[in-house]
């Protein structure tokens, strides 16, 4: 794991012009050159205007241009849409995922059980109740007005699921 210094010290993907008044930025997908092994940025292409052109190119650290022979590193699942719970929360393929990249994780499926259900002082009971004192008070504090209002956002969601 990273120390905090190492990763401030580290170099990152810097947006750079181009010809005729484009911009290119770096997406935050990382890739490995097929033939030099070398590690390489996408970046998105955009116009004058501001607006993506839809065009990536692979550049390495020093902005180099590397073509178009890169593979893309696999995103885990826990962090993309098929990872995800349409109702909140992760499903069982990204909480296998995260597990797979985080060994000895305990992460396990949420407890929608209804709170009348569950028996008072029960492992799954202490589970729901220390999930909805730990989220309300992070729905509370570190969202913004709109996320928090908001019923579609990811931590609504998740505290609808618990039933919080």
């Amino acid at each position: 794991m990273k120390t905090f210094k190492s990763f401030i010290a580290e170099e990152k993907p810097k947006d750079y012009p181009g010809e005729g008044g484009k911009t290119f930025s770096p997406t935050g997908k990382t890739g490995t050159h097929r033939e030099t092994g070398e590690k390489t940025y996408e970046y998105a292409e955009y116009d004058k205007e501001g607006k993506a052109t839809g065009a990536r190119h692979y550049k390495n650290i020093q902005g180099k241009h590397m073509g178009e022979e890169v593979e893309l590193d696999e995103v885990a699942a826990w962090q993309r849409k098929e990872g995800k719970s349409e109702s909140g929360g992760l499903n069982r393929k990204g909480i296998e995922s995260y597990r797979r990249e985080n060994p000895g994780s305990k992460l396990s499926m949420a407890v929608t059980t209804k709170p009348s259900k569950l028996k008072p002082g029960s492992k799954a009971a202490n589970r729901r109740k220390s999930f909805c004192a730990r989220m309300g008070g992070m729905k509370k504090r570190l969202t913004s007005a709109k996320t928090a209002n908001d019923p579609d956002s990811r931590i609504n969601k998740a505290l609808r699921k618990w039933n919080c």
